[in-house]
């Protein structure tokens, strides 16, 4: 248990090590094409469509604004505890964007509970198709993002093999037993009634 919660975290120092320096080459490319009169997309780490109007990634760096402009968001689920950056709150604000906010740790202990309740609010949200489009995003896009999205796919009633599936693509070597095992348990009953009024979400389905 010890030698893997260390390989962990040297995974995660050297995964932010790279990650630096590929944002600060990101955004002097960025820079680069603006001087020029070029507008450079790029898209936040980790970023996929989820559904129609439902977007998941790791934490939007400036270098991803432009990108973030395409998508017409109106709502971001933000799920870390940490303040949001003044520079992200100023983009939201110029585009008119509603931040969402429920703070949920980060932790790499394997036996730390994932707060059901959080996570029901923010499904809450994501099911209320006024917010569309929206955009899930927490650091990296793995592990919080992952939970949420996988609990979203329990309500559009794909099987856990498929919902695992999902969720060890972009948690790769990092996935964690208590986040699927999280998935699995999670009680979807109370939500299943906004589900069914959410047309843009029902109709996904992997048996």
């Amino acid at each position: 248990m010890g030698e893997q919660k260390i390989l962990e975290e040297r995974l995660e120092e050297e995964e932010e090590r790279v990650g630096k320096k590929d944002r600060e080459v990101l955004g002097q490319t960025a820079a680069e094409a603006r001087e020029g009169g070029d507008e450079l997309f790029v898209p936040p780490l980790n970023f996929a469509m989820v559904e129609d109007g439902v977007f998941r990634s790791g934490f939007p760096e400036t270098s991803n604004f432009s990108f973030l402009k395409t998508l017409k968001l109106r709502s971001i689920i933000y799920l870390c505890p940490e303040p949001y950056p003044e520079e992200n709150k100023e983009f939201l604000k110029s585009n008119g964007i509603r931040l969402f906010q429920f703070g949920i740790e980060g932790s790499k202990e394997p036996f730390v509970n994932i707060p059901e309740d959080t996570i029901r609010e923010a499904l809450k949200v994501v099911l209320d198709v006024q917010n569309h489009p929206l955009l899930i995003h927490c650091k990296r896009g793995k592990h919080r993002t992952g939970c949420v999205v996988g609990c979203l796919r329990k309500l559009q009633r794909w099987c856990l093999t498929s919902v695992f599936d999902e969720y060890q693509h972009f948690a790769a070597a990092k996935a964690r037993i208590s986040d699927q095992r999280f998935m699995e348990l999670f009680d979807i009953s109370s939500l299943k009634h906004l589900s069914t009024s959410c047309t843009g979400l029902k109709k996904s389905s992997v048996a």
